[in-house]
């Protein structure tokens, strides 16, 4: 039964996420049936947040706000935005599978791409049990990611977009900043997958202990690093930041042909610029500015 003071409820739903993480659905579906990810992190915003404005601005006028995705689920509650919270959380790769990427150069490898296509629908069934278990206790709920709302959309500012983001969602929620790669760096790294509920509940939301949307990438803090450049396997990286022309027509071709030849898994995989790379697996220091070192994360 979910709690009734909105300040146990967050502790409600982590518990909720991390115990279903826990369970089998949550695999690679590999020989030794390994786990797709780890231990998640979870966050929490309000469907009132000025910043989800100020994302829709930036993107686009098809981009949703909780409210308007919600109402548009829902067109006969009685609701308004400050009714509303957002549930972010956050899947780590396992080490085994950031391993294994941080070793290739050109193509994902196995372990990730599995991630990809598995993980995903993992993913994707995480947010139904949330939205049920919020059902179950009263409250209605979507999985912005499963809706039929959801689609992508070209944005006049950054080309290609989605009317929901994960990443976008990720950041109100207090879980992390954008890298130079437009990847999310969290604390629990960038070599992550994402996923978030909306829900007519009062949950308090969750800090965010950064001012910058850049605040934790090395290369616009304090103008070094810049490693996942290097990681890119078709220059769609630079120091003026991710070119997703080059980007997806690499992942969404090269990329699946490879993993449908090499591994028989019918994905889109890359995600070479978050592995091998300082953030990787947590917030990188910001005193990180030793050459030799990055040099090493960058050759693997």
């Amino acid at each position: 039964m979910m709690p009734e003071q909105p300040a146990d409820r967050s502790a409600f739903i982590v518990t909720a996420i991390g115990d279903y993480v826990k369970s089998p659905g949550n695999s690679l579906r590999n020989a030794d049936g390994e786990p797709a990810f780890g231990t998640p992190l979870v966050g929490f915003s309000r469907g009132d947040d000025p910043l989800y404005g100020e994302i829709k601005a930036d993107i686009g006028d098809f981009y949703f706000t909780p409210f308007e995705i919600f109402h548009a689920t829902f067109p006969l509650a009685a609701v308004s935005p400050s009714d509303l919270t957002v549930i972010s959380y956050v899947l780590p790769q396992t080490e085994k599978t950031r391993r294994d990427q941080a070793r290739e150069k050109i193509f994902a490898c196995e372990r990730w791409a599995r991630s990809r296509l598995y993980g995903e629908e993992f993913i994707l069934k995480l947010g139904a049990h949330l939205v049920t278990l919020f059902a179950d206790n009263g409250y209605e709920a979507l999985c912005p990611g499963a809706s039929t709302k959801w689609e992508k959309a070209m944005s006049q500012r950054h080309g290609i977009a989605s009317t929901w983001s994960e990443r976008h969602t990720a950041y109100a929620s207090g879980l992390g900043t954008f890298g130079l790669c437009d990847g999310l760096i969290t604390p629990l790294g960038k070599a992550v997958r994402l996923g978030s509920v909306v829900a007519h509940i009062d949950i308090p939301p969750t800090p965010r202990p950064y001012k910058d949307h850049h605040e934790y990438c090395l290369f616009y803090s304090q103008g070094t690093c810049g490693a996942c450049i290097k990681r890119c396997p078709v220059g769609a990286i630079s120091k003026d930041g991710h070119d997703k022309t080059r980007c997806q027509p690499y992942t969404s071709i090269t990329g699946h042909k490879h993993s449908l030849e090499h591994y028989n898994i019918d994905t889109t995989p890359c995600g070479l610029c978050q592995a091998g790379v300082p953030c990787e697996s947590g917030i990188p220091p910001q005193d990180h500015t030793d050459p030799r070192e990055l040099s090493a994360l960058r050759t693997g």
